[in-house]
């Protein structure tokens, strides 16, 4: 990785360049003592992480006119976000990882808390202060360089504020609402069963949280992953 300072990486530069394929900006920090970032080459530490992600609107229109998504091999939107942004790190002089790399896994979850924005929902996904359910996190970036903060005045998720939890209700066979959180065995049941078509073109628990509606997925997106979701096919 050839290394830049905090002046040859306009965070602004990469959010707009993120932004042409797809992707976007959803937080980043400088590690403290406790948090544990891959090291970028042998004696090369992380300085900085900038979590990218993806909403329904934004990757959809470029990712189902990309080669992957037509090539009928595993794994389309892994495949075509490596490429992308492999090609992107590379023009800002970064290295990225994601989170479909393992076993072992990277811990994305943990660093989107650390980031700010997010906060843990019943659905069992991090919920975002703007993005609602919709944000999906698709690589960090990582940085020899002290690139700063890479948002201004990020808060917490918003469901801890949320008081009617309509995603509780809204689940046909009640996936969401037990005591161990998102029974996913149930979901797959349900869905295997013929009786949720209405789930496939969109987790009806999912399009009832109130926050990021303007950042669902289309119906056609929506299959996509639960085509994944219930190995039909590879994301």
């Amino acid at each position: 990785m050839n290394s830049r300072n905090k002046e040859q990486i306009p965070l602004s530069a990469l959010a707009d360049r993120c932004r042409r394929d797809g992707f976007l900006v959803l937080g980043g920090f400088s590690p403290a003592r406790a948090d544990v970032l891959p090291g970028i080459a042998p004696e090369v530490p992380a300085r900085s992480l900038i979590l990218i992600g993806s909403t329904g609107p934004g990757i959809w229109p470029v990712f189902s006119e990309s080669p992957e998504f037509g090539d009928g091999a595993a794994d389309p939107l892994d495949r075509f976000t490596r490429r992308v942004l492999c090609a992107v790190a590379g023009e800002f002089g970064l290295s990225a990882v994601f989170p479909f790399d393992g076993p072992p896994y990277h811990p994305f979850q943990q660093w989107a808390m650390t980031a700010g924005g997010f906060s843990p929902s019943p659905l069992g996904v991090l919920v975002h202060e703007i993005y609602g359910p919709w944000a999906g996190f698709r690589a960090a970036f990582l940085s020899a360089d002290d690139l700063g903060p890479a948002a201004d005045g990020i808060g917490v998720g918003p469901c801890p504020s949320c008081a009617d939890k309509p995603c509780l209700a809204a689940c046909p066979v009640d996936a969401i609402s037990g005591p161990e959180g998102y029974d996913v065995p149930r979901c797959r049941d349900h869905l295997a069963g013929g009786k949720g078509e209405a789930c496939l073109s969109g987790c009806l628990a999912r399009h009832a949280c109130p926050y990021g509606a303007a950042y669902r997925q289309t119906p056609e997106q929506a299959r996509f992953h639960m085509d994944s979701f219930m190995g039909l096919s590879g994301t």
